[in-house]
Parts: structure tokens; C-alpha cells; sequence
């Protein structure tokens, strides 16, 4: 997300987006997350509400896919839910941290006594199938997943097409992609209490009407999306510097300027934060774009020749 030494390692977006803004460290990124592995846990009420609330959207769309990918698993704190929703599908899990796929496969590997997957699954005892990779490029074969879903992923790629392309690939028709990620307004109290003068310390976020874009241009049909806002509060302005730590979403933009230049601005923007304090709480604002669309099925070959369906004549009566 963002911290003064070291802001949230989030993409640009937009026609007025400069490349510098866009690119992101993707090494950097990754080391990053393998410490978080450690850590992250403690600091996901955000992603946890999030997820519940992505939970609560699967209620009201009829979908029983065999093969269901987490995209940007983490430590797999959504396995245990899409387990129980979808007992009888394969679950498999993917992070380009290897750190956290380990986590994520020892949060549900069956034990002696019958672990959490097996009790669920009522399968047999069984390693959850895990893969390292960039979202960008899956190891996953064409139409072989019913569901991709990602949880808060998003923020950490320069550009979602590239993504939703490659999940649209792996998508089998009237395949479902459900997603988060945080919109333009997120951290907008850290934002302002920032020098701005050194350059912008908390990435802009990309606009739901962009991601909208994306989706269409690879392939999705009947993209849905909304967005509301969520505040968390903390008790002291280091609290919510801890957790943006913990998280693993620093700053790794290439262009990213490196830290505050003395004790003066550091306190002048504690001081602007503790401002905003409320009921003895700070708040920390987080723009929560939730998404679906669908897969609908080729008009086109790859070629680009037209694909021409024949229905059945209904039968006289």
C-alpha cells in the first residue's frame, strides 16, 4: 500500500498515466512478498471483509465449476471458503511468491486425523496442487478452469490487460472470472499527508472504467462492477504504517522516490495526519472495486475466420 519510506506497489493508470508510473519491479516485488509471508496474516482485515463480500456475490450466480483457480493466492486464506462452497471441485493455487504458496499448501494439507481439505473435499489425502506464476502467464492449459478467482491481486501488475487475457485463455466457456482490487481513492488520507513536492508516494490506482476496458478488450463479455468504500480505523499513525508493511504491498514502482528527507517532514506529515483523528481513531480509506464477467463462447478462429453455429430443426410435433 504505501508507508513514507516506502509507498504501495501499485500501478498507474489511465490516458494521462506516464510509463515511469506503470513499471513496476517485478523482482523487487517478489521479495517483497516473500518476506510478507511471514507477516501478512496479522495484517489482513481488509482482504478477509473483502473476501466475504466476494464470497456473498457467489450466492446470486449459478456456477459449479470442476476446476477453480486462486490467482494471487497469498497464504490461502479464500481456500478454506471456496472448498466449502465447492466441494466438489479441484482447487489450485497460484502466487508468484513461492513463500506463499507454501503457506497456502500447508493451510490446507490433510493431517493424519483428516485435515481441513480432506474433511471438506471428502477426499482422500491429497498435496493442494500449487503453482508458481506470473499472472501474466499461467501454466495452465486452454478452457482447463470454470472459476478464476482473485482477491486484491490486481494492484501489484502494471497493466491488467495482459492478465485478463491470459485468464480469458484458461477460462473454458461460460467460464467465470470474479475479481477485487482497490480503486483511485484508496489511502487517500496518507496521499494528502505525504510531501507531495518529492513525488507521489501512494501509486494511482486504476479506475474502474479502465478495468471495464480491459475486460472487453480480452474477450469478457457482461462485465459487472461496482465499487464502495471501506475505512479502517487505528489507534495510532504507526499502526497503520505496520500493517501496510506487513502486507507486502510497498512500493516498487521503478520510478519510485525513496523516502522522506529529514525528521522535519516526517513529522510535519504525522502531524497532518493526526488531524484527521476522530473519536480517538485515524482513519485509512481503501476504494474496493469488485468484478465478474463471463466467457462467452469464440465468434472468431485465432485466424480471424467467423465462426458459424447450426442449431437443430426442432422436431414436428
Amino acid at each position: 500500500m504505501a508507508t513514507p519510506a516506502d509507498p504501495p506497489a501499485q500501478a498507474a493508470a489511465g490516458p494521462d498515466a506516464k510509463p515511469a508510473e506503470l513499471a513496476l519491479d517485478r523482482d523487487l516485488l517478489r521479495r517483497r512478498f516473500e518476506r510478507a509471508a511471514a507477516t501478512c496474516d496479522r495484517a489482513d482485515v481488509l482482504m478477509r471483509e473483502v473476501a466475504r463480500r466476494m464470497d456473498e456475490r457467489l450466492d446470486y450466480i449459478r456456477i459449479a465449476p470442476r476446476r477453480i483457480l486462486d490467482l494471487g493466492c497469498g497464504t490461502g486464506a479464500d481456500l478454506p471458503r471456496l472448498a466449502e462452497r465447492f466441494p466438489e471441485a479441484t482447487l489450485l493455487a497460484a502466487d508468484f511468491a513461492p513463500a506463499m504458496l507454501g503457506r497456502a499448501s500447508a493451510r490446507l494439507r490433510p493431517q493424519a486425523g483428516g485435515g481441513l481439505l480432506r474433511r471438506l473435499l471428502r477426499s482422500a489425502p491429497a498435496a493442494l496442487p500449487h503453482l508458481v506464476a506470473d499472472a501474466r502467464a499461467l501454466p495452465c492449459a486452454r478452457a482447463s478452469l470454470g472459476l478464476v478467482w482473485s482477491n486484491l491481486m490486481l494492484p501489484a501488475v502494471d497493466d491488467p490487460l495482459p492478465v485478463f487475457r491470459e485468464i480469458h485463455r484458461c477460462l473454458e466457456v461460460d467460464g467465470l472470472l470474479m475479481f477485487s482490487t482497490l480503486g483511485p481513492d484508496t489511502l487517500r488520507e496518507l496521499r494528502a499527508a505525504l510531501p507531495a513536492h518529492r513525488g507521489d508516494r501512494v501509486h494511482r490506482f486504476i479506475d474502474m472504467h479502465d478495468l471495464g476496458d480491459a475486460l472487453v478488450q480480452a474477450g469478457f463479455t457482461d462485465p459487472v462492477m461496482d465499487m464502495e468504500m471501506l475505512t479502517l480505523t487505528y489507534a495510532e499513525f504507526d499502526g497503520l504504517l505496520e500493517d501496510l508493511r506487513a502486507s507486502g504491498g510497498t512500493n516498487a514502482a521503478v520510478g519510485r522516490p525513496r523516502g522522506l528527507s529529514g525528521r522535519t517532514e516526517w513529522a510535519q506529515a504525522r502531524a497532518a495526519y493526526e488531524r484527521l483523528r476522530r473519536d480517538g481513531r485515524l482513519p485509512a480509506s481503501f476504494e474496493i472495486i469488485q468484478g465478474h464477467a463471463w466467457k462467452a463462447a469464440p465468434k472468431t478462429t485465432e485466424d480471424g475466420r467467423s465462426i458459424v453455429r447450426f442449431q437443430p430443426r426442432p422436431s414436428p410435433r
